[in-house]
């Protein structure tokens, strides 16, 4: 057996609606088929695959991080996120990495998911380099 990809990462969440939200309007990831589980939730999509599945119901003294530090995605228009990141007043950080010059994103999502998007090196960032 060899793993072949990651399939996807799943969040806490105490509103499920809030979470499907952000992330559509930060990601683009849009809500669709999901089995019929006992709890709420719901699984989230790009490229017509389930990437990011969301578990509801949970009080917000559950949602802690633990040992994984974060999700990352790949994305276009570097732009266009730093500029809705701004609008919400979300914090966040930008900054190239080492070698590759490829463009980092880091924030957190409602429920204190850590995300981190990353942008091709020909990409320009408002106000960088």
């Amino acid at each position: 057996m060899t793993v072949q990809g990651m399939n996807h990462f799943t969040i806490l969440t105490d509103d499920v609606d809030g979470t499907i939200g952000f992330y559509d309007e930060m990601l683009g990831l849009k809500a669709g088929p999901r089995p019929r589980f006992t709890f709420p939730g719901a699984w989230l999509y790009a490229n017509g695959e389930p990437i990011l599945h969301v578990i509801g119901g949970r009080p917000k003294s559950e949602l802690k991080a633990g040992v994984i530090d974060h999700m990352a995605f790949s994305g276009q228009g570097l732009g266009g996120i730093l500029a809705k990141l701004e609008a919400r007043r979300i914090a966040h950080e930008c900054r190239r990495q080492a070698g590759s010059g490829v463009w980092q994103v880091f924030f957190h999502d409602p429920n204190g998911a850590r995300v981190e998007i990353d942008f091709p090196a020909e990409e320009s960032a408002p106000g960088r380099g």
